[in-house]
């Protein structure tokens, strides 16, 4: 069985949703959804949002209204369900849903971004750190974890466009890449890059500058998956030519089972 999946920053679920969204869910057509910077409240929640013509949605909202945010659309109803992961400094944001499905976990999660100030490094930073001892511990009861979102880094100097002028830029600061590497460490693979170590290809453009047209990106969004997991990965992609967002999809086909 070949479970497909979908992870994607939509800068807005509502402003997604007049772009075109569910035309693109549905030509799609993934068994799991992972959305991030959904920027909705519950309250605000209605029709289709609450209940996705093929898919049960789960949402985690930040408490401060259209700030951040994260869904998880499931074709078959998970096992299990998580909002947040048991820090109360990041779950007030809306960064994170733990769905438990046959065969793997999946984690969804939107992580900070350091600004262009850098004022929310440090914070970033930190999120990365527990949600990884997290996960490391959620892998020690035996979960097989897939963690997917916006991971708001560039990782290696292949992942954007212009790694020059950006070493002192939020989001390719040498700490940050380093945060990602010792996911690395840990025992987790970038999908993409080990499918595609050569291939260019990013997933957030500014909306300045004609950036998206002129493809000067930055890959920030990703799947990573429990190495003991990556034998199931049939493939790794990045949707680049579906609009909707200042991000694009990314995908992930994993075969379970029989």
């Amino acid at each position: 069985m070949t479970v497909r999946l979908a992870s994607w920053n939509v800068n807005g679920i509502r402003a997604a949703i007049r772009k075109g969204f569910w035309d693109w869910l549905e030509a799609y057509d993934p068994d799991l959804l992972c959305l991030q910077e959904t920027r909705i409240h519950p309250d605000q929640l209605t029709g289709n949002m609450l209940e996705p013509p093929k898919h049960t949605s789960y949402w985690a909202s930040a408490e401060r209204k259209g700030y951040s945010g994260v869904a998880t659309f499931s074709r078959q109803e998970p096992q299990a369900v998580h909002v947040g992961f048991g820090h109360s400094r990041f779950d007030f944001e809306g960064r994170t849903l733990i769905t438990e499905h046959d065969g793997f976990t999946l984690v969804n999660a939107y992580f900070p971004s350091g600004q262009r100030g850098h004022e929310r490094v440090v914070y970033k930073l930190e999120f990365y750190d527990a949600l990884l001892a997290h996960c490391n511990s959620l892998r020690a009861d035996g979960h097989r974890l897939v963690v997917c979102g916006d991971f708001n880094t560039a990782h290696q100097a292949i992942d954007l466009a212009r790694p020059a002028q950006n070493k002192k830029t939020s989001g390719f600061l040498p700490e940050e890449r380093e945060a990602m590497t010792l996911w690395l460490q840990s025992g987790f693979a970038d999908s993409f890059r080990v499918l595609h170590p050569d291939e260019v290809a990013y997933s957030w453009w500014t909306y300045r500058a004609n950036a998206r047209a002129r493809n000067v990106g930055w890959r920030l969004d990703y799947f990573l998956v429990d190495k003991a997991l990556m034998p199931s990965v049939e493939d790794a992609s990045i949707l680049s030519d579906v609009s909707g967002s200042d991000h694009c999809p990314v995908g992930l086909e994993l075969r379970l089972g029989s």
